[in-house]
């Protein structure tokens, strides 16, 4: 192989999780594989009229196993003996409860079927008591426990879900030693480890979901938490005060994982990181630029050097860690609970007939029916976005608000509901799903507007993940509504790439990931640019969301 060194990433999304084998000197993907959630496919332990969404770790389990023993059945002996690390990224802030060996319940006989005892899903919403309560709780001290994760604890993160878990269920209480992250544990898992307190968490999921700050000497006190809520009393002993960048190694793989994957127990395996995060890593972020990760939701990344941000606390985001992105770097998230999931729903919506009645029909056999079903969903979002393109913009067109799954960022409030109005005879489906597309759009400058308004500057937009490579129509809108270029990175799999790099820099290739990056970037591949026509158009209607959104707000307290 003439000295090529090779590293995997893997990107364990919503959905699936992917692998990828890629050329540490250069970038080049080597080869790739993707594996669907079995038991997630077929809606198990999920309840989306609760807001309940949980994944069993089985799925994670034969997903990494199948996929990377794919990549390399596909890439050949000679470059597998040849890797050098892996890293992977994660879906956040979904965590789990484990024994105190760091085995999650589920996998342990009695819980094989309790979702409690599984990983808790980032869009799982049942925890909304317990995270409205952590935030009138953390009024009462002297030290401000939420100000690096925008003053506003969410329902999507580490605490609430676990209190709520603590809360719900008595069995998994009892058996629940500590509460982990999977972008933790899985290399926790790879490298062998069986004992918890042994675990290295990664300051990505620390800082953005668990409160940890070095400010507060680690996570809060103790105190904290029990005068919240006594189940939670002496938890953070079980849990961590150290943290670690994902430039950093955890461990090295384990004689059992390196013959389930084919690979040397040489291999490194580097801390674990969220997807957005390690995915505007490979999709090149660069300072005060948002890197937007557009998926089934939405995460904006930002950077910037301690230096000139050092003092400023932004309101209203999910968190601002040192680290959590680059090394050295301040790492700032943000995003959207539904981005994806919106035009998702809306598909679904206009599919209800296709699922209920065609599937009954008896004009053509089951075979046919089940086609035509499929030819059509599948090109739903495509035609509607031709159609929607075609709608000459005017002032006083349909209006949405996009909060579909309720409000991620700027000021987290999951309980709040999406609408629709303006709504005539006239509003057709193309015209319905263009107000929710535009929607999405004034709700990703919302987050832009806030960042300025709190002092740091956004001087560039970049789009990843399959939103941004798929819709030419959704991009242009985005780039008009922001009034800003935004480039789409070339790489179909921004997220694992990122991991890769990280990979590349914990196995030592690389001394910082800013170098992995420069070496192993693939670049941009588009930029749509702001149409001048449309901008003041689309500011006035951006007046009327924020109306609209605010009324929508104000409902939502009575």
């Amino acid at each position: 192989m003439n000295g090529e060194r090779f590293v995997i990433g893997a990107d364990f999304g919503t959905d699936s999780v992917r692998s990828i084998i890629v050329n540490a000197a250069n970038g080049e993907e080597v080869a790739a594989s993707v594996f669907y959630y079995p038991r997630w496919k077929k809606g198990l332990y999920c309840n989306p009229a609760e807001n309940q969404f949980r994944q069993h770790p089985s799925d994670y389990i034969e997903g990494l196993e199948y996929t990377i023993r794919d990549c390399i059945q596909k890439a050949g002996n000679d470059i597998a003996s040849n890797i050098k690390g892996i890293s992977v990224d994660t879906t956040g802030s979904s965590p789990v409860a484990v024994d105190q060996t760091g085995t999650p319940l589920a996998l342990l006989p009695g819980f094989e079927n309790n979702p409690n005892a599984m990983f808790v899903l980032w869009k799982d919403h049942t925890s909304v008591k317990e995270a409205a309560e952590l935030n009138h709780h953390a009024t009462k001290f002297a030290i401000n426990y939420l100000q690096f994760v925008g003053g506003i604890y969410s329902s999507e993160w580490f605490w609430a879900k676990l209190l709520h878990v603590l809360r719900e269920d008595e069995d998994v209480r009892r058996h629940c030693y500590s509460w982990v992250e999977h972008c933790d544990w899985i290399p926790y898992l790879l490298t062998g480890g069986n004992d918890i307190q042994q675990m290295k968490r990664g300051v990505c999921s620390a800082g953005h979901k668990s409160l940890w700050a070095e400010e507060f000497g680690g996570l809060p006190l103790d105190e904290f938490f029990s005068s919240w809520d006594n189940l939670l009393k002496g938890f953070t002993q079980k849990l961590f005060t150290e943290t670690f960048t994902s430039a950093q190694p955890a461990g090295k793989l384990s004689g059992e994982w390196a013959q389930r994957l084919g690979l040397s127990t040489d291999v490194v395996i580097g801390i674990g990181a969220f997807d957005c995060h390690m995915g505007a890593v490979g999709g090149q972020i660069e300072p005060y630029h948002l890197s937007k990760v557009m998926g089934t939701s939405t995460c904006d990344m930002l950077v910037a050097p301690m230096s000139e941000v050092k003092g400023k606390l932004v309101k209203g985001i999910c968190g601002q860690v040192p680290g959590s992105i680059i090394p050295g770097m301040m790492g700032m998230e943000a995003g959207q609970s539904a981005f994806g999931d919106a035009y998702a729903w809306f598909k679904n919506l206009l599919a209800w007939p296709l699922e209920n009645i065609l599937m009954q029909t008896t004009v053509v056999d089951r075979s046919t029916a089940e086609k035509i079903k499929t030819e059509i969903t599948d090109k739903i979002i495509t035609e509607l976005s031709k159609q929607a393109n075609n709608i000459p913009l005017h002032e006083d067109d349909e209006l949405a608000v996009d909060w579909l799954n309720g409000r991620r960022t700027p000021d987290a409030n999951q309980l709040l509901k999406a609408a629709f109005t303006g709504l005539s005879l006239a509003s057709d489906a193309p015209r319905v799903f263009r107000s929710l597309v535009e929607a999405t759009c004034f709700g990703a400058k919302k987050i832009a507007d806030r960042f300025r308004e709190e002092g740091i500057a956004v001087k560039g937009l970049i789009g990843l993940g399959g939103v941004a490579k798929k819709s030419p129509f959704i991009m242009q809108m985005m780039a008009d509504v922001m009034n800003m270029p935004i480039r789409i990175h070339k790489s179909e799999q921004a997220c694992a790439l990122g991991a890769a790099m990280f990979a590349a820099t914990a196995a030592g290739i690389y001394p910082k990931v800013e170098d992995a990056m420069n070496a192993m970037g693939q670049g941009f591949e588009i930029t749509y640019t702001p149409d001048p026509l449309k901008i003041n158009i689309y500011e006035k209607r951006y007046r009327k969301y924020t109306e609209l959104g605010a009324f929508i707000e104000q409902q939502s307290i009575l």
